[in-house]
């Protein structure tokens, strides 16, 4: 318990203890507050106060700037003034010194020595030339504004300064020749700093053309005939005018390199001298193409003579146009070059073009007189080497005793076509080159491929008509040794040698047209080939050049078609002759009849069937392999046709026996399997319908109605047909078919 008071009294007092601190805080505090209060409020009159004080200072810093830009605008004012007053002044006493300067060449006519001594020092010529060129202005500005008046002072005032005006004119005329003299002694030593302060005060007398020019034309390039001779040396070599293309090519390049290099060091020099670079530039390079490429190109592109050309064995026409293309190829690659490197504004593409105006007026009637030259030389060409062929065969003939009427005839060679395609290949690349416009390369492309078609043409329609002549010959020579029934048997026998050796020929010249046509067709397809490839992209740019070039080619094709046709007519009729000589002279007449010995008849083919069957299949096989399409078909169609009527009038010349009947079927099936081989259901029917028709001479009498009624389409034929029974008479058919008629 003692220790509970005691500990209470403890607590009692430290709560007394707390109490009055509290209350010296509180005290305290209360002190504090009023302080900061009063602190406070003497802050925040200092802050007013300097609030106003800045308000006050922001006003007159405005006041003191617009004060300070009124002032500065009113120096400006007196700076413009004062400078526009000094430059006034400086005028005034420019116009002072140009009256005076003016006033000396005013004094006496020609008479330059009592000038001022600016205009004889060395040291001031570029002074000396801005005072002359200012007063000269002046004075013919003067003479020019007064020079209609009627005035009599106004007429005086400008005699006096056209005395001036020639004056000025004289001196400027030493002067700038004395500058070019100094310009030309600082270009010998390549002086560039001395050559670029003559021409800065020569730019001012017409621009500087004088000096340009005079720069330009004192080039070594220009006047070194050396350097002119040795240009011919390099393009032509030792071979002269007689250089090939090839070579000029070469030589061109090389040449065209040396002038590109020669530019190209001069426009160094032109850079650093002259105040305007690019009209120096202009000024070379036109100088360059005008002068000296001008003149290489006269010697090597000498215009022959249309009415005269040169020969082909110097090259012909063709050596020309190859020549014109390579320069002309060389210098438009030198003109890039040349642009490259600069020229100013010198349009160096139409200046190029301007050089071969001439040459590219007339390419097109020269590229035509070319070809033409080049076919007609090809032509003779082949002619001499048939004749030797000729010759040589004809010799060797005679000395075996043989005929010269066998002698080869000249073919239709694709070669030679695919040569002509290249000459125009050639031609056509040589249009593109000169020309680029497309209507004009159209133009020139269709004049160019009008030569082909026609050389095309005309070798194939001459080489068909060679191989159809040679038909026509076999054909005159078959007539030759058709002979009549009452000769005697010696004469026949050597008739009939003589037919076979015409049949022979006929054979031989059946394949050379065979073989002509296959050529044509080759040819032909490569023409097409070739439009397609490189002539059809140079047309369709332009309306109407394409489809007028198709009708072109389409009519050169028909002319040589028609010449085929002509010669595949003839080769039937080649083929038809030699089918009757064959029948004529194997078919016996006892072949369809009844073997009188009582022999069993024989079932084979006829030996005139197996013959002509032998004959066909042999000459047919180059007609196989030569035509294509519907040369074909209408060739094999018009053959079979000609082909199944022949054999229907040789056997009106026959009679039959049942037997004989059997055997006819075996030749008509002999004759069908072959034509079968032409692919032509037409003829095939006609085969069919043949066979069935040989059916009336197997069938008895009676059973021939019914025959009739089977097929009645061979009703027409059969009925001659049965006129050949050999029992006709004797088995009273003829009252039969009467009544088969009527019902």
């Amino acid at each position: 318990m003692a220790a509970v008071d005691e500990l209470l009294g403890l607590f009692k007092h430290s709560c007394k203890e707390l109490v009055d601190l509290r209350r010296q805080i509180d005290k305290r505090l209360q002190n504090l507050k009023k302080e900061v209060a009063t602190q406070d409020a003497k802050h925040r009159k200092t802050l007013g106060e300097l609030e106003k004080g800045v308000d006050g200072l922001f006003d007159s810093f405005a006041r003191l700037d617009t004060r300070i830009s009124s002032v500065g605008q009113t120096a400006a004012k007196i700076g413009d003034h004062l400078q526009s007053a000094e430059s006034q002044r400086e005028t005034a006493s420019q116009t002072i010194d140009l009256i005076k300067y003016l006033m000396e060449f005013n004094s006496t006519p020609g008479d330059l020595m009592e000038l001022s001594p600016l205009f004889s020092d060395d040291s001031r010529v570029a002074e000396a030339a801005s005072i002359a060129q200012k007063l000269r202005s002046f004075a013919e500005e003067d003479v020019g504004r007064h020079g209609v008046t009627p005035a009599v002072g106004s007429a005086n005032a400008s005699r006096g300064l056209e005395v001036a005006v020639a004056n000025l004119q004289e001196y400027c005329n030493e002067l700038e020749n004395r500058l070019l003299a100094r310009f030309d002694t600082a270009s010998q030593r390549r002086e560039l700093s001395t050559m670029a302060e003559c021409a800065k005060i020569l730019s001012q007398f017409n621009r500087g053309t004088s000096a340009m020019q005079h720069y330009v034309t004192t080039r070594p390039m220009f006047i070194d005939v050396e350097i002119m001779n040795t240009d011919i040396q390099v393009v032509l070599g030792d071979e002269g005018p007689q250089a090939d293309s090839i070579s000029i090519a070469e030589g061109l390049s090389i040449l065209y390199k040396e002038i590109a290099d020669t530019v190209r060091k001069e426009a160094t020099t032109i850079m650093a001298v002259f105040p305007s670079p690019n009209e120096v530039m202009s000024i070379l390079v036109q100088r360059v193409l005008e002068q000296r490429v001008t003149a290489i190109l006269d010697r090597l592109l000498i215009k022959p003579s249309l009415a005269s050309l040169p020969p082909i064995e110097e090259g012909g026409l063709l050596q020309y146009l190859r020549v014109l293309a390579v320069a002309y190829d060389k210098t438009k690659e030198l003109a890039k070059e040349l642009q490259s490197i600069g020229c100013g504004d010198l349009d160096i593409e139409g200046l190029t073009e301007s050089i071969y105006v001439s040459h590219k007026d007339e390419y097109t009637e020269f590229e035509q007189a070319s070809l033409r030259q080049l076919y007609q030389s090809k032509m003779a060409e082949l002619r001499a080497e048939a004749k030797q062929q000729s010759e040589s065969t004809g010799t060797i003939g005679r000395s075996k005793g043989g005929s010269a009427t066998t002698l080869p005839q000249q073919q239709i060679s694709v070669t030679v076509v695919t040569e002509f395609v290249r000459w125009n290949e050639e031609a056509i690349s040589r249009c593109t080159l000169l020309f680029s416009q497309p209507a004009t390369v159209a133009a020139n492309v269709r004049s160019v491929f009008a030569c082909l078609l026609d050389q095309v043409s005309q070798y194939l329609t001459e080489g068909l008509d060679r191989a159809r002549d040679s038909l026509n010959e076999a054909a005159a020579q078959r007539d030759r040794y058709v002979i009549g029934t009452s000769v005697s048997r010696r004469v026949a026998a050597a008739a009939a040698t003589a037919a076979e050796v015409a049949a022979a020929q006929g054979e031989n010249s059946f394949r050379c047209f065979m073989i002509a046509v296959q050529r044509c067709a080759s040819s032909v397809a490569i023409l097409q080939q070739y439009f397609s490839n490189t002539i059809s992209r140079l047309l369709l740019p332009v309306d109407g050049a394409h489809p007028s070039a198709c009708e072109d080619m389409g009519s050169a094709v028909s002319v040589v078609e028609a010449a085929a046709h002509k010669g595949l007519l003839l080769c039937i009729d080649t083929v038809m002759s030699e089918v009757e000589r064959l029948l004529s002279t194997e078919q016996k007449t006892t072949d369809y009849r009844t073997p009188d010995d009582g022999a069993a008849p024989d079932h084979r083919p006829t030996n005139a069937c197996i013959r002509i069957v032998a004959y066909l299949s042999r000459v047919l096989e180059v007609a196989f392999s030569a035509l294509e399409g519907l040369n074909k078909q209408s060739f094999l169609t018009e053959l079979g046709n000609r082909l199944h009527k022949g054999l229907l009038n040789h056997w009106q010349k026959f009679t039959f026996s049942p037997s004989g009947g059997l055997r006819l079927k075996r030749d008509i099936t002999e004759y069908g399997e072959f034509v079968r081989s032409f692919n032509a259901p037409s003829i095939d029917e006609k085969f069919e319908l043949l066979g069935i028709m040989a059916n009336v001479f197997i069938v008895a009498p009676e059973s021939l109605a019914s025959l009739f009624e089977g097929t009645p389409s061979i009703r027409k034929d059969a009925l001659r047909f049965i006129q050949l029974r050999d029992d006709y008479k004797t088995a009273k058919i003829a009252s039969m078919l009467n009544n088969i008629m009527a019902e």
